[in-house]
Formats: structure tokens, C-alpha cells, sequence
């Protein structure tokens, strides 16, 4: 481990105890979890206190832990079958036979979370910092703007895209999206095909939507090699 990164994991235990759920150090990164309570409070102290001097918000986004850990393919090695290895499914089973499926039990974790990733300049060092919202159906957590400014637009993004609200965000609405867009695109219980599609109508002379027509289909996952090479480039090395 960095020994930078070890003296900051307990100089940050030290002084916020009470206030992280965990402090952990893998890859040579720094991840502090920390409870939605003390969001704001943690945040104040990694800015502003003069040995960490965190000063810059590098990022900000949401995750949504929906269906982490629930793996439908073996990506490490690749297949003869190609294709029907999606279509097929591990277990043989067709996967657009949503009939015979069984019901996935209802999500009983904390599905929604919000990450940052901190430098300070003066030690060039970077942290990254998570909470998790406590509420599935209604996801909010307190908005950073008031001390980093950059996250103003990060904010808007998660909000956009996940759904996760920031309280006290001053101008808090959709940045990526259309203006009448219904639902958030990166939840995992987000269709790929969206839930409708748009076209201009030259009798309505105007843009209308309409509901989706593409028909859905289960994506092949890219194989996962060691070297990072993909399919197409392992094949044609001589």
C-alpha cells in the first residue's frame, strides 16, 4: 500500500470515527464509505481540513446495485456457439420465455448509491468516497454544491439518469435527457429499446413519439481476456 494512502486512511479514521462505516485500501485506492446522515459532514472535513486539503471534486455519479452479482454468462473464455451462448443461457433455458421464469424475489438491499472520487492538489492524492441511499423507492441524499461547486452538474446527471435526488441542490432537473422524458435510462430495470421512440411526421409537420418498435434481444457480452485484447484483434494476430 501507498504509504501516503495509509496515513490518510487513519488520519480519516481518526478524526470521522463515528462518522464511516469503513475505511478500505485495495488496487492501491482509498474507498471511505460513509452513512447518508453524515454525507455533508464528512464531506466539510475532507475539504476543508488543512492536512487532507481535498479541494477538488473530480467526479460525482450514481450506481444502482440492482442486479450486482447476478451474472448470467461466463465471460473468460470464449465460445464456438457465439451467439446462441446468449441465446441459450447458462442453463439452457430461453430466455424470452418469460412465462416459465421464476419471480426474482424483491431487492431487500440498499439499491441506490453515490460515489466521488476527491484529489487534493497539494498531495496529489486521490480518495474515493461512498454513501448509500437509504430509501429504494424515493433515493436522496444531501446535494455537495455548497462545497465543491463542480458538483452541480455531476448532481443533475445522477439525478437524470438515475433518479437519485439531491436535497438542497439549487436547480436540480434533467441535463441529458428530452424535457418530457419519462423514467431514468441507467437503472438496471431500465428496458435497452427505452419505452418509446420518436420520428418527425411530415402531415403533423412536428416531432411525435410513439411506442418503441425494435424488438427485444440479449446482448452477447464481450469475452474478457487477460491481456485486454479483444475478439477481433486476438484473431487476426499473427
Amino acid at each position: 500500500m501507498d504509504m501516503k494512502l495509509e496515513f490518510i486512511k487513519d488520519y480519516v479514521q481518526g478524526g470521522l470515527a463515528d462518522k464511516l462505516l469503513s475505511a478500505k485500501c485495495a488496487l492501491d485506492e482509498l474507498t471511505l464509505e460513509v452513512p447518508a446522515e453524515h454525507w455533508l459532514e464528512v464531506a466539510r472535513f475532507l475539504r476543508h481540513d488543512e492536512v487532507l486539503g481535498f479541494t477538488q471534486l473530480i467526479d460525482l455519479c450514481g450506481v444502482d446495485y440492482l442486479t450486482y452479482g447476478d451474472v448470467e454468462w461466463d465471460v473468460t473464455t470464449a465460445s464456438r456457439s457465439g451467439f446462441s451462448r446468449a441465446v441459450s443461457g447458462g442453463n439452457g433455458a430461453d430466455p424470452f420465455d418469460f412465462e416459465g421464469q421464476e419471480e426474482k424475489p424483491a431487492f431487500d438491499g440498499k439499491r441506490f448509491a453515490v460515489v466521488i472520487h476527491l484529489l487534493s492538489v497539494a498531495h496529489n492524492i486521490r480518495i474515493r468516497v461512498r454513501t448509500w441511499c437509504e430509501d429504494n423507492d424515493f433515493p436522496v441524499v444531501p446535494s455537495l454544491v455548497e462545497i465543491w461547486s463542480s458538483t452541480n452538474w455531476y448532481e443533475r446527471e445522477a439525478f437524470d439518469m438515475f433518479g437519485i435526488m439531491f436535497s438542497g441542490h439549487p436547480d436540480l432537473r434533467r441535463i441529458l435527457t428530452d424535457y418530457g422524458f419519462v423514467g431514468h435510462p441507467f437503472r438496471k430495470d431500465f428496458p435497452l429499446i427505452g419505452h418509446v421512440e420518436m420520428r418527425y411526421d411530415a402531415e403533423q409537420k412536428r416531432v411525435i413519439y410513439e411506442p418503441v418498435s425494435i424488438e427485444p434481444r440479449v446482448l452477447v457480452p464481450r469475452t474478457i481476456r487477460a491481456d485486454q485484447r479483444s475478439p477481433a484483434v486476438e484473431e487476426h494476430d499473427d
